[in-house]
């Protein structure tokens, strides 16, 4: 019979002298153990590196931009009058500046109405955007808000459309269709207190002479009786307050500008005017703001010292503690290492004046940091400030002011490539036969328009228009008004009554025709000329570019590939050159896009642990399995051991009694 606890027939410590065979038996896990835990401090090391690297990119990807290096600051001596900003486009200097007038929108009141739920009618409101022209004897009372003497001139932006039916015909339905239409007009209702108090207050969004409303309801009735406006007719509306442009000298220049918003004043310095002062001019000032430049530099120097840091950290080794970096030897870390050390002695191409950073006061120290002489760099900056952007950001720069370069892609190599342009890009346009008929009515109100591809139908208002210059305003106000063709807009002109209707597009997909409407033939005749839009065609780099509209771009397997410039003006032949640069903040970021990238050193070495973890898993699965059968064995053995001895002890005690019982020799 076999003995219930191991040791106990033969008093053998079975359970320790199995428990130490087994600690033998598992020291290839614990081997196992020891090298999980150096690739897991691996794993998390190439973790604190992936970390770093992202915050390296994250910082220099922030100074890859031209701007953060031609910052100008501009300022107002009298920032109630108005505040500025600068961009890198402007110049330094002293600008006087004198407001006398501010911009405003137009506000419009409706009469008094005595419920703002009453139903007042149904129709569709069109309005129409322009500018109020006073005749010679023609004047505004703000008294009544009214005009006499006044002609409307459409703006050509286009007409926008409500449409009121019997759920929104109430006043408080009106303003609501209105608001939600989103045409650029505000509508709410004012309570005046009157007898009849609701009135419903009509506010141009855009401010600017140019941008006075003209409202009519097709339908008339009530809807009509309260808004059909026509400053040069029937005006149901009262203006209480009057669309004008803001005006104001530049250095002594009168300027007038329909928003209070102004970019163009002063290239580079955008105005935001607040108050007037006429008679106590103000000043601007602009300066470049190499402060700006300082903080930049410093925080590229900052961020690549930290990405240094972290690399000396992980792949270092202490010679005097003995002690190693976590990824000492690694090759990945190595790799990358170099690539970004090997990064900083190269040279910038295409940059200008600069061409390394030791010529703007960053240099390599000799422990491997990057350090900053201010006084160097403030003598780069007050000799060529303009270039020191294109040793840090992507750049591009044209010769011709009338080429602008617009952008470039990963392919595009650093360098200087000529231009050279053989064809200029043209909008398509319809010129008409003959001087178009001034009086539009039920028979010749309407034109099917195809414009860049899209079609609509037009209708004009029926009216005898005092000149072909107002015939022109209406036609563009209604084509460019048309929802059919959003996106796309036109300009319509004439030459001794004769219309031109033009897209704004350039190229080859710009096109515009009257293919038909009973007013085709009173407008722009059977056969009018049309003439579809043409790309610009040329050469970049000595190479047949690809054109589309005014943009030229780099052929492939080029080196100026990718390179995409505009060309405007009238001239053809050479154009001067494009000089494009890849500086250290842009190419550090190209750089670490490609380390972190999917398949690149970084994921790959991750995965590579990864899968190594896995193998230990596997390795380790194996060992337990055996250890468990080597354990059965060791215990079934030592089993068979105690039974045996146990018996043996029972036959030593036996014989020890039966040779006690012999009887002794005397």
């Amino acid at each position: 019979m076999a003995l219930s606890s191991p040791g106990i027939g033969s008093n053998l410590d079975i359970n320790g002298i199995v428990s130490q065979l087994m600690a033998l038996e598992r020291q290839p896990l614990n081997n196992i153990s020891q090298k999980e835990a150096g690739i897991k401090a691996k794993l998390s090391a190439i973790g604190n590196l992936k970390s770093a690297l992202s915050t390296f990119q994250t910082a220099v990807r922030s100074l890859s931009s031209e701007s953060k290096f031609q910052a100008v600051r501009a300022t107002a001596a009298d920032t109630a009058v108005a505040t500025v900003s600068g961009s890198g486009s402007a110049t330094p200097g002293t600008y006087s500046l004198e407001v006398s007038k501010l911009a405003q929108a137009q506000k419009l009141a409706s009469a008094g109405q005595a419920s703002d739920k009453t139903a007042i009618g149904t129709g569709t409101i069109t309005f129409d955007f322009g500018t109020i022209e006073l005749g010679a004897s023609g004047s505004f009372d703000p008294a009544t808000g009214k005009y006499t003497g006044a002609t409307f001139k459409s703006n050509g932006a286009g007409v926008k459309t409500v449409k009121i039916d019997s759920s929104n015909n109430s006043l408080a339905g009106i303003r609501d269709a209105i608001n939600k239409a989103d045409i650029g007009v505000t509508a709410s209702i004012v309570n005046d207190g009157g007898t009849s108090p609701y009135r419903l207050v009509l506010t141009e969004q855009s401010t600017g002479k140019t941008n006075s409303m003209k409202i009519s309801v097709a339908e008339g009735g009530g809807l009509g009786n309260l808004l059909n406006h026509d400053p040069g007719g029937t005006q149901a509306l009262t203006e209480t307050m009057t669309a004008q442009n803001a005006e104001f000298k530049v250095d002594g220049l009168a300027i007038s500008k329909p928003t209070n918003v102004v970019s163009d004043a002063i290239p580079g310095v955008t105005l935001t005017l607040a108050k007037t002062n006429a008679g106590s001019p103000t000043s601007i000032t602009v300066t470049r703001d190499t402060a700006a430049v300082t903080t930049a530099v410093t925080q590229f120097v900052t961020a690549y010292n930290q990405i240094n840091q972290t690399l000396t950290n992980l792949s270092s080794y202490n010679t005097t503690t003995k002690v190693a970096g976590v990824l000492n030897g690694d090759a990945t870390v190595r790799t990358i290492q170099t690539q970004i050390r090997g990064l900083l002695s190269a040279q910038v191409e295409g940059g200008g004046a600069f061409s390394t950073l030791s010529q703007v006061g960053v240099s390599l120290q000799k422990d491997g940091t990057l350090a900053v002489d201010n006084d160097k760099l403030k003598k780069a900056m007050e000799s060529n400030f303009n270039d020191i952007a294109a040793l840090f950001a992507a750049t591009g720069k044209a010769t011709d002011s009338l080429v602008s370069y617009v952008s470039a892609t990963n392919a595009t190599a650093p360098g200087t490539y000529a231009v050279n342009v053989t064809k200029l890009a043209t909008q398509g346009k319809t010129v008409g036969q003959a001087a178009a008929a001034l009086t539009i009515g039920a028979s010749n109100d309407t034109l099917e328009v195809k414009l860049d591809g899209k079609t609509a139908t037009i209708k004009l208002e029926q009216k005898t228009y005092a000149s072909a210059d107002a015939l022109a305003a209406e036609v563009q106000a209604k084509i460019n008004g048309a929802a059919d063709l959003a996106g796309s807009s036109v300009t319509v002109s004439q030459t001794g009554g004769v219309l031109t209707i033009m897209s704004a597009r350039y190229g080859s997909d710009s096109n515009v025709s009257i293919t038909g409407g009973n007013g085709k033939a009173g407008l722009v005749g059977g056969t009018p000329t049309t003439t579809d839009g043409v790309n610009v065609e040329g050469t970049i780099n000595g190479v047949a570019a690809k054109g589309s509209g005014q943009f030229l771009t780099g052929a492939d397997k080029n080196a100026a590939e990718g390179l995409k410039v505009q060309i405007t003006g009238t001239a053809l032949g050479n154009r001067g050159t494009v000089s494009y640069s890849k500086g250290y903040a842009y190419q550090f970021d190209k750089m670490i896009d490609s380390m972190l990238a999917t398949k690149g050193p970084v994921s790959s070495r991750t995965d590579g642990f990864n899968e190594s973890l896995k193998s230990l898993d596997k390795q380790k699965e194996r060992i337990n399995d055996r250890l468990e059968q080597v354990e059965k064995r060791y215990r079934a053995q030592f089993a068979a051991l105690d039974v045996m001895l146990a018996n043996m002890t029972k036959t030593s005690n036996y014989l020890a009694q039966q040779l006690a019982n012999l009887p002794t020799s005397q």
